[in-house]
């Protein structure tokens, strides 16, 4: 059944720029996303990304050659452009031979050509209108749309992924790939509708057996409710995460008016580490989308997949 869903997306914009069979995205997130959850999206036909938010560029470098070594299809690597190692990250992509590109969390302006001159795609992550408008100036290949229900780092502005989408209508000539909130079959059908020719996906991947999420912290999103996530720390980098007592320490502080300095100090060293990739669940930082409160289960990447695709299919069968 899904090889049929499969082949409705022959001839989509992203899948020809990406090489890939399905129009997705498994976002590149920090601590979760190695060489082998890249591997298992790309098998399922989606891209996957390497997160090197949280990696040092040898590390990553290894992270890369893991893909390579279990899948033969396109996978990529998402660079954040706000930590100082960004420079020695994108040498190593490049000198792995890394083609997709998705950079996020600064000016799109700053590499965009150097990584077109070395034949790269290249894809930035934009949370307004105005920057995915600056995003295509810059001459990038395709621009993701965010909005603040994604899990992780996040725009002030607080725009959500259903305005961002109906305010970018018509409006960009490069491709337009949607973000945050996306989980469901649903949801993708109405990213369509809404003119997203692609739609990238991460809390969903994160709670993927192929994770390198803590099984403690997969657990702990299997169980997440609606109301189970918020964003912090406004005043430094905004942030969605798994309420917790960390997450409330954050709570409490912004709301005796904390300075800045102060909630960097409560921040710490570490915290996303602790959280996501070491399992404590209320000490550490747990990133996460608002579509937690939907994952009942840790599935393969294929088994997501495969039932995304479905879900999808029967969303699409509703519309009159």
């Amino acid at each position: 059944m899904t090889n049929a869903i499969r082949s409705r997306f022959a001839g989509n914009v992203v899948c020809k720029l990406l090489g890939t069979e399905l129009p997705f995205v498994q976002a590149g997130m920090v601590w979760v996303s190695g060489g082998k959850l890249a591997a298992a999206a790309s098998e399922a036909g989606v891209l996957g990304l390497v997160g090197a938010g949280s990696m040092k560029p040898e590390l990553l470098r290894n992270h890369i050659r893991k893909a390579r070594s279990l899948t033969t299809k396109p996978f990529g690597v998402n660079v954040p452009l706000l930590y100082h190692d960004v420079e020695n990250q994108l040498e190593v992509v490049v000198e792995e031979g890394v083609k997709i590109l998705f950079t996020s969390a600064g000016s799109p302006k700053k590499y965009t050509r150097f990584l077109k001159e070395k034949g790269c795609t290249v894809v930035h992550v934009a949370s307004t209108p105005d920057l995915a408008l600056k995003c295509q100036e810059a001459g990038v290949d395709a621009v993701v749309v965010e909005g603040f229900e994604a899990g992780g780092h996040n725009g002030r502005d607080e725009l959500t992924t259903l305005v961002l989408l109906q305010q970018l209508l018509g409006r960009l000539s490069v491709p337009l790939i949607a973000a945050g909130g996306f989980g469901t079959g649903a949801s993708l059908a109405a990213a369509f509708a809404l003119g997203a020719q692609g739609v990238q996906m991460g809390t969903v991947f994160a709670a993927t057996q192929e994770s390198s999420a803590h099984p403690a912290f997969k657990e702990a999103m299997t169980r997440a409710s609606t109301t189970s996530t918020f964003l912090r720390l406004k005043k430094h980098v905004p942030v969605r995460l798994l309420e917790n007592a960390f997450a409330r320490s954050i709570a409490d502080a912004e709301a005796r008016g904390a300075s800045r300095e102060e909630l960097e100090a409560l921040l710490g060293k570490g915290r996303a580490r602790k959280g996501m990739l070491e399992g404590d669940l209320e000490q550490g930082e747990l990133e996460v989308g608002q579509i937690v409160s939907e994952i009942e289960d840790v599935p393969t990447c294929q088994e997501l997949v495969d039932r995304l695709l479905v879900q999808y299919s029967q969303a699409t069968a509703r519309i009159p």
